[in-house]
């Protein structure tokens, strides 16, 4: 399923398209790119769950009113996300790339997905995926792709 949200978003979400014109034509594109139909359907449905975040009454376990509280993760959340993905969240939040709404929205997504673990890299194309559907983070989006994206120049020792 993370496959197919990632050739999603390198094919159509990154590059503009409007990715909702037709949910039976994609369908058919994506089983003719070597996608399982049932794995088609779930990477539709989370799609579709992290636009519906963006309703202020689709998440009410956020309280904008704490600033500088420390996020518990939850026994099913430690068990999906590593110590190495749960560190790069919170370095995240410190270089101001997400807030505790986008965080929220980011771990949301993460569980929603049909697998055990994370691996880093996956986490990095959530949180992708998550800035690029908030309206008004532009600017984080731009920085997380920096983040993802940009090579070193020289040797590094």
């Amino acid at each position: 399923m993370f496959d197919i949200l990632v050739y999603l978003f390198e094919n159509y979400i990154h590059n503009e398209s409007d990715i909702y014109v037709n949910h039976a034509e994609l369908t058919k594109e994506l089983s003719k790119a070597g996608f399982h139909d049932d794995d088609i359907f779930k990477a539709l449905k989370w799609l579709d769950h992290l636009s519906a975040l963006q309703q202020s009454d689709v998440k009410p376990y956020i309280d904008h009113s704490i600033s500088g509280s420390t996020r518990i993760f939850s026994q099913q959340e430690l068990q999906k996300i590593d110590v190495q993905g749960q560190g790069f969240l919170l370095f995240l939040e410190q270089i101001n790339v997400l807030d505790v709404t986008t965080r929220e929205m980011v771990i949301d997504r993460v569980m929603d997905l049909d697998s055990h673990s994370i691996s880093l890299e996956d986490l990095k194309w959530v949180v992708l995926m998550v800035l690029f559907n908030v309206p008004g983070h532009e600017s984080a989006y731009t920085q997380m792709e920096e983040l993802i994206f940009e090579q070193p120049e020289g040797l590094l020792h």
